[in-house]
């Protein structure tokens, strides 16, 4: 339940660092949410009102979020309609600072934060060739393989798909927290794809990333089914990756 601002929630200052993405302001921060969520159309990974975005932001000791508001086009935000709201462990009634409602999946938003230091954006979209995807009961099942090295991009060998169930609630915030375990993106079923980052330029590179790799994997499907490739050339490849991609 949201609740309007009263005190700022404490917690463990230890817990909160890094910052997010070193914005000078929380206005530019607001700005960059803004600028992160127009750009997701002409990226090709979204569509009208869908999706939203959320870099981490603190306000002195108290741990919290700036996150896209409900609703409202991307095109008519200004940095006031942005929505700063508390991070907490378990979070009954988090403190919620704006003129409008936080986006209505503000929840897994809050809870990536909440249990993930290594978190400092999260985009969500409705990306087309993953919402595709993550209707098809195989991938549902057993997730996007490893049809090509990319694939580690997400922290894995495969990207998993979160089970379904209904936008807005704790239990598809739950679903995605159990499928983002160990990643940094993957799909929700029926419905599109969260990508995590240290700040928001990784977040967003790596949901064009997971929809190219969506759309190449439609593509060798249509020409019969792609290969994978094994587990121990995944791995080769993730400790690659780790020598000069940041975590």
């Amino acid at each position: 339940m949201i609740r309007a601002p009263e005190t700022a929630a404490m917690t463990d200052p230890d817990r909160a660092a890094p910052h997010a993405a070193a914005a000078p302001t929380e206005n530019a921060a607001r700005a960059a949410v803004i600028a992160a969520a127009r750009s997701m159309a002409a990226l090709g990974i979204n569509h009208g009102r869908a999706g939203n975005v959320s870099v981490r932001w603190h306000r002195g000791g108290a741990d919290g979020l700036l996150v896209t508001p409900s609703a409202l086009p991307y095109e008519r935000c200004t940095v006031d309609d942005v929505v700063w709201m508390s991070i907490a462990e378990s979070p009954a009634e988090p403190v919620v600072d704006g003129l409008r409602k936080p986006s209505s999946e503000w929840r897994f938003h809050h809870d990536l934060y909440a249990r993930r230091a290594d978190v400092n954006a999260v985009v969500h979209t409705h990306a087309a060739h993953c919402a595709a995807l993550s209707c098809l009961p195989e991938i549902q099942q057993r997730g996007l393989p490893a049809l090509h090295y990319m694939v580690a991009a997400a922290g894995g060998a495969d990207i998993r798909c979160a089970a379904y169930a209904t936008f807005g609630t704790q239990a598809l915030s739950d679903a995605a927290l159990v499928a983002l375990q160990g990643r940094r993106a993957c799909l929700l079923a029926h419905h599109g794809l969260i990508a995590v980052g240290a700040d928001l330029d990784a977040a967003l590179s790596l949901a064009v990333e997971v929809e190219w790799l969506a759309r190449v994997w439609l593509l060798a499907r249509k020409a019969g089914g792609a290969a994978v490739l094994p587990d121990d050339e995944m791995q080769r490849v993730l400790e690659r990756f780790a020598a000069y991609r940041p975590g």
